[in-house]
């Protein structure tokens, strides 16, 4: 799965961008200061990297300048609320690859970050254009689901959730984890929404007649196996 650092320090902001992103099928990590994401960022895993032209620690020139430095080509989009223009010639001869103005839309963000990854020649995922478990396929770059000849149409959010399962065929995946994977956030043992969330999708996949695929483990979570 395609992997995306976020390096921004408003707790508001970096949710809003990471939520966005997991519901398009993304893989997110999160850094709220400027050494942080040096640290994450200089690891060379990422596929490609939001980073705030304004953080504690190390603003993101300082970050841009010490990965360019290193060797690190991973593409950077630069957000910042310093729009004028010096601003961005700036931040484009640090080693910035795009650059994008705050306030900001979520589609364009990504619209931003498909042309990044498009340019360094990657789809969604580094590992395959498609996974599969039995006859359940998911192809990650059309973001079409097939069970046999049956086309699966999802939403976002149960698309982020099947490919998450499919990750994980045959283990139990916790609530937690989905709570912590597809949502982004901890998990509120008050609330039902995984567990909507989980009947909606299983009512698309398991359709009337054919084998389960989704099943739940009393008291731990969830599995997706291939039927039987």
């Amino acid at each position: 799965m395609t992997r995306i650092l976020i390096v921004e320090d408003d707790p508001l902001t970096a949710r809003a961008i990471a939520i966005a992103l997991v519901e398009e099928g993304y893989a997110v990590e999160h850094a709220d200061d400027g050494r942080k994401g040096l640290v994450l960022s200089a690891s060379g895993d990422f596929d490609v990297i939001v980073l705030d032209r304004l953080l504690p620690g190390l603003d993101g020139l300082g970050v841009l300048t010490a990965l360019r430095a290193a060797g690190v080509q991973t593409p950077v989009l630069i957000l910042s609320a310093l729009s004028d223009l010096d601003e961005r010639v700036r931040g484009l001869r640090a080693g910035g690859d795009d650059y994008l103005s705050k306030p900001f839309e979520s589609i364009e963000l990504i619209a931003r970050l498909e042309a990044l990854l498009r340019r360094r020649g990657k789809g969604r995922d580094d590992e395959g254009q498609q996974i599969q478990c039995g006859e359940l396929v998911v192809d990650l770059l059309t973001r079409i689901a097939r069970r046999g000849r049956r086309k699966v149409q999802l939403v976002p959010r149960e698309y982020a959730l099947l490919v998450y399962l499919m990750q994980h065929a045959g283990q139990i995946v916790t609530r937690t984890m989905l709570f912590e994977a597809v949502w982004d956030y901890r998990y509120d043992e008050r609330t039902n929404v995984i567990e909507v969330h989980i009947g909606r999708l299983r009512r698309k996949v398991d359709a009337e007649g054919e084998a389960p695929m989704i099943h739940t483990v009393r008291g731990a979570g969830y599995v997706l196996k291939a039927a039987a």
